[in-house]
């Protein structure tokens, strides 16, 4: 991470490959490039197939991804190859362009390939599915629709599941537990814990937020190697008042910490508590306790925090 935060501070990587918005915190790990928060949902909207997108303060690498980046040298390198052939007449967004200015250039750059030197130009028809189902640790997204890039996402939701309290029994006198979040067509879980009804996961799981977005579902299992895992109960997630919150405040950077919102406990869903949605350093964060349904016992708790793309 030295290395790659060295790449990044120097000055042709101290703004963004694609809109030219100063400061950049996240990148395209396959691609090579340097993105700002706005450029990145869209390349996050190509799927990881074209475009793999982390976040260099957030996220955890690969030794690999590292290298890439590495390899590619950065901003320049990677531009001088992929705005090889851009028109002179061509104006490339800056970073108060529109949502649809920014994905046009975006999507004609590295998913059309037009401004690339034809004899290089490798337009990929692969589907989404090409990320598959991990066995375990975090940080694993699985989208099942090749459609899933045509979606316009509207933030990230990072979700550190905690752990989990009283979890039911499925195996002989135990379980060995995982949670799993599905949200629309992506999917991500934690590692299996074994033989463990109050696990500890403490990992991060993230996701993309479309703009017409459905509850968060939360479901965990019991790991079976010689049948179907069973379910051990599930939950449902309300996002809407972390995003409305959010939106009607503005930019959480410019916020000292307080509390922006709430999420009250009624029957009709599965808090164990209220959940109070907070700005603290800048970032917007909610912490939930949850009683699993559909089953005899059990508890998880997590902590989500929302990073709005539209800010």
């Amino acid at each position: 991470m030295a290395k790659l935060k060295e790449l990044l501070h120097r000055s042709e990587n101290r703004i963004c490959a694609d809109c030219s918005a100063p400061d950049p915190k996240w990148a395209s790990a396959n691609i090579g490039v340097f993105i700002c928060l706005k450029c990145s949902g869209v390349h996050r909207s190509l799927g990881a197939h074209i475009s793999k997108v982390l976040s260099v303060t957030l996220d955890q690498w690969s030794d690999n991804e590292i290298d890439n980046m590495i390899e590619v040298g950065g901003n320049s390198h990677a531009n001088a190859i992929y705005e090889a052939f851009l028109p002179e007449s061509y104006s490339k967004p800056h970073p108060d362009s529109t949502q649809e200015e920014r994905e046009n250039f975006i999507r004609s750059k590295y998913e059309l390939q037009e401004f690339l030197e034809p004899s290089l130009r490798i337009v990929s028809h692969q589907s989404s599915e090409s990320g598959k189902h991990a066995e375990s640790g975090s940080h694993h997204s699985v989208s099942s629709k090749s459609d899933v890039g045509m979606v316009e996402f509207i933030g990230i939701l990072n979700v550190k599941v905690k752990g989990g309290t009283n979890l039911a029994i499925r195996d002989m006198s135990s379980s060995d537990p995982y949670v799993v979040l599905t949200l629309g067509q992506q999917k991500v879980q934690t590692s299996v814990i074994k033989a463990n009804l109050n696990p500890v996961w403490n990992e991060d799981l993230k996701l993309s937020v479309p703009q017409e977005y459905v509850p968060l579902k939360l479901q965990v299992f019991d790991h079976d190697m010689l049948s179907k895992d069973d379910l051990m109960g599930e939950a449902e997630i309300d996002l809407q008042p972390m995003i409305n919150a959010t939106a009607a405040f503005g930019d959480p950077e410019l916020l000292g910490d307080m509390q922006i919102g709430r999420w009250l406990k009624s029957g009709d869903n599965a808090l164990v508590r209220d959940s109070v949605v907070v700005v603290a350093g800048g970032r917007v964060r909610q912490e939930l306790s949850l009683r699993l349904q559909f089953t005899e016992s059990g508890e998880v708790e997590l902590e989500m925090e929302w990073i709005p793309l539209n800010m």
